[in-house]
């Protein structure tokens, strides 16, 4: 799908530092903020990653474990044209069949036990989808910059309008943005609503739930009560992931005298 930029230069005051680069044209170099990759968010007993999985991340996964996954195996991902389209040499490595233009956009094009497989070797796990609900819509910092409020559930992961986010509305991307692009959201998270669906946990038969939208949306499948299962063993251009880490819980020392 491409996309125009009318329109894009309204959104600007609501996008990341790099989006509004984007947008106008300016080296990144100019100012260079601090990468969002690998970091986690802690949001009590358990953290998330406070961006997609990245093609960065997940290289060094598949050089680690020798890891092929089925998209270049079985001879390309899916895109949706005229119904869902094998697109051949489209994989996490090249999304869109060309050498991607960051190590940072969204790694895509991977089923959800491929998703879980990069999750649990990072000592983590899919989010289940009420724990990506609450940390992408919920505000649970204990001390949040302006504007966000502690314990104030947003419209959107992005905060009261979607502005911001990667849709299909015009903004800066034509397809995905890279990690940190977008407008940072709720809990200081990055991309929760649109840029890529992420695979959570949450079972329907053969189904896993997706949630969050992506480029090829408008805002409207942003909203939290959106329901979309997909086949568990599906890939596609549109489909990313982020990890859940559980956090060990700290043991009181004794009070007690040592023998």
């Amino acid at each position: 799908m491409t996309r125009g930029l009318s329109g894009a230069l309204s959104a600007v005051l609501g996008l990341g530092l790099l989006g509004a680069l984007a947008l106008s044209g300016l080296p990144q170099a100019f100012a260079q903020a601090p990468s969002p990759v690998g970091e986690k968010v802690t949001l009590g007993t358990w953290a998330i990653d406070r961006t997609e999985v990245t093609i960065g991340q997940f290289e060094r996964y598949a050089r680690a474990t020798g890891t092929v996954t089925r998209a270049e195996k079985e001879g390309g991902g899916f895109e949706y044209g005229a119904g869902w389209e094998r697109r051949p040499g489209w994989s996490w490595r090249r999304p869109d069949g060309v050498a991607p233009a960051s190590p940072d956009l969204p790694a895509v094009h991977l089923d959800f036990a491929e998703a879980q497989a990069y999750c649990r070797w990072a000592g983590g796990r899919l989010p289940t989808g009420a724990e990506w609900q609450k940390a992408g819509f919920t505000e649970l910092r204990d001390a949040p910059p302006a504007p966000w409020v502690k314990g104030r559930t947003y419209p959107w992961s992005t905060g009261d309008s979607p502005q911001g986010a990667n849709t299909s509305d015009p903004d800066p991307w034509p397809r995905a943005a890279p990690a940190g692009a977008t407008r940072a959201g709720v809990n200081g998270l990055f991309d929760m609503g649109a840029n890529a669906w992420e695979w959570t946990s949450d079972a329907r038969g053969n189904e896993r739930r997706t949630v969050g939208s992506s480029w090829w949306y408008g805002a409207f499948n942003m909203k939290a009560d959106v329901q979309a299962y997909k086949p568990a063993d599906f890939y596609a251009v549109y489909i990313g992931f982020r990890c859940a880490y559980d956090l060990a819980l700290a043991v009181p020392s004794s009070t007690k005298a040592k023998p």
